[in-house]
């Protein structure tokens, strides 16, 4: 990696003071169960993302927080019957596959919460498939054993989950931002960045969507090394937006342009003005339209649509 790229050349204070008064989040979806590092095995016969397509539509969740308890609430919002109407919603029209932003869990990552979240999304959007990267109420190892056909045979780098999509007209990477189970704070790491830079100069010219958990304000709780990934990606341009949750505040905003695209939470939120959903995403090489679809919360905004051009 190059001395100029991995440098901290901007501080996190800097950084945040005057570049990022609003920042917000987006989710993706994928069809059928996918290895992480799993680029370009998707069958071209099949209805999943395919190389030759002008675009592709995904659905994008994140912060579902499933717990064993079905009836598991906060803040009157009830996580489990939430998901449930935001899978019908989606299964009504299938995308070609989804993506979860991390905290799929409640709160501990245990191994009945992601149980729940399988027998809730298999019959309605199971056969398309499906990429989680985990968030900070998230138990790695648990996660990987429900979901076994998300773990790589070799990870990428050690203790984290990486994965990469090729998507048709774009492609994603899924990345590990998740440090200690039920602690709030996230961060990639090094080794993570080091891997992340030498895949985004060695793979094709694609866009590409950055997915993470973390959201990129400048709290104690929030992505801890957001300076240095923007550092590292801002002169990669074939790197157009950042897709992550964590704040359950969903809003769009850029860096330099690169868009940053902050997801709506499915299980609860934390203020009445936001709304609880998913994003439905229409991807082409050029750009995408970003698609509010709401279960709950502040519905007044629902079928509000956010339309992208990426950066050249």
């Amino acid at each position: 990696m190059s001395k100029g790229v991995e440098h901290n050349q901007i501080t996190r204070r800097r950084f945040f003071g005057y570049s990022l008064a609003a920042v917000g989040g987006v989710v993706a979806l994928t069809p059928c169960w996918s290895a992480a590092n799993d680029d370009k095995k998707e069958d071209p016969k099949s209805q999943g993302p395919r190389a030759g397509t002008q675009r592709a539509r995904w659905a994008f969740l994140s912060d579902t927080h499933i717990a064993t308890d079905i009836e598991n609430n906060y803040r009157g919002f009830h996580p489990y019957r939430n998901l449930q109407k935001a899978f019908a919603q989606i299964a009504a029209d299938l995308p070609e596959g989804v993506v979860v932003t991390g905290d799929i869990a409640r709160l501990t990552g245990q191994m009945g919460d992601y149980e729940n979240f399988k027998k809730l999304l298999i019959p309605s959007v199971g056969q398309r498939p499906i990429y989680l990267a985990p968030g900070n109420h998230d138990d790695r190892r648990n996660l990987l054993d429900v979901f076994a056909g998300q773990a790589a045979e070799k990870p990428a780098v050690k203790d984290k989950h990486i994965v990469t999509v090729d998507a048709g007209p774009v492609r994603f990477i899924l990345l590990d931002s998740l440090v200690k189970t039920n602690e709030t704070a996230g961060l990639l790491g090094k080794a993570q960045r080091t891997w992340l830079h030498r895949y985004l100069l060695a793979c094709d010219d694609k866009p590409v969507l950055l997915f993470f958990h973390h959201s990129l304000r400048d709290e104690d709780g929030d992505l801890l090394d957001v300076p240095r990934l923007f550092s590292l990606v801002k002169p990669i341009t074939k790197v157009k937006a950042f897709v992550y949750g964590h704040s359950h505040e969903y809003g769009f905003s850029d860096f330099e342009g690169i868009h940053l695209i902050n997801l709506p939470a499915v299980g609860f939120s934390f203020g009445d003005d936001q709304p609880i959903g998913w994003v439905e995403a229409r991807l082409a090489g050029d750009g995408g339209t970003f698609q509010l679809h709401t279960v709950g919360g502040n519905t007044r905004i629902d079928g509000g649509t956010e339309r992208l051009s990426w950066r050249s």
